[in-house]
């Protein structure tokens, strides 16, 4: 399978294993650090192994090749479209010098603006999946961008999201185009994940230079209670 086609796996796998939780067929991230799972084929073996990881009660987040069907101890929270875009120029991008680095000192704002504007999982050890940037107005946390999924060759952009105070002002912007130029610089690909009906965030990330390259479904599930004997 090619990475980017299983893109959790292939993190959970490689470069942040250290952020693992693993079981058989099937690993998650620490969940303060993100609530993403994934297994090397989607089978009644890896959620088994799945099952194993989490409480009952608790919730995961998959990326699958198909809608999420019933399965026995799951219920399915929360589906839908997927997009995956891959940058695809040749050049780093020039980054805008409005930007500052984002640290566990920021973390409060950084939930603040991710419960805010809902750009996905976001929680207490999240920013240490990779570098975090930010914009601040008068103090206020009013844009922020961060990696997440990273393995050999990629790394994905993700938390892209502006307080509704300033959209229009190009700040998502200018974070990608400083993440662009870091990622192109070590020689890896940038990559990220939209969902198939945010078509303004789609029509930006052409025009930074990313294109279409798969279709698929991110499902959050739920493990169900353990059934009283």
């Amino acid at each position: 399978m090619y990475p980017l086609d299983n893109p959790i796996w292939q993190a959970l796998t490689t470069k942040q294993a250290s952020l693992a939780e693993s079981c058989g067929q099937a690993r998650r991230f620490i969940p303060e650090v993100s609530p993403l799972g994934g297994f090397a084929e989607d089978s009644a073996e890896s959620y088994a192994s799945l099952a194993i990881l989490l409480r009952p009660g608790e919730k995961i987040g998959l990326f699958l090749h198909a809608p999420p069907e019933p399965r026995a101890g799951w219920d399915v929270v929360l589906s839908g479209d997927l997009l995956q875009m891959v940058y695809s120029g040749t050049t780093a991008p020039t980054p805008s010098a409005d930007v500052v680095a984002l640290s566990r000192d920021d973390v409060p704002d950084m939930i603040e603006l991710a419960h805010l504007t809902k750009p996905g999982p976001f929680n207490q050890r999240t920013h240490e999946l990779g570098d975090y940037f930010g914009i601040r107005r008068k103090g206020t946390l009013a844009a922020m961008a961060g990696e997440r999924l990273r393995f050999p060759g990629y790394t994905e952009i993700s938390a892209v999201c502006t307080h509704p105070d300033h959209l229009g002002n190009g700040c998502a912007t200018a974070l990608i185009r400083v993440l662009m130029e870091r990622i192109c610089c070590r020689n890896e690909t940038p990559f990220l994940h939209v969902r198939g009906d945010n078509a303004r965030a789609i029509q930006l990330y052409e025009r930074l230079g990313f294109a279409r390259r798969l279709e698929y479904y991110y499902a959050v599930l739920c493990r169900k209670p353990e059934p009283v004997r």
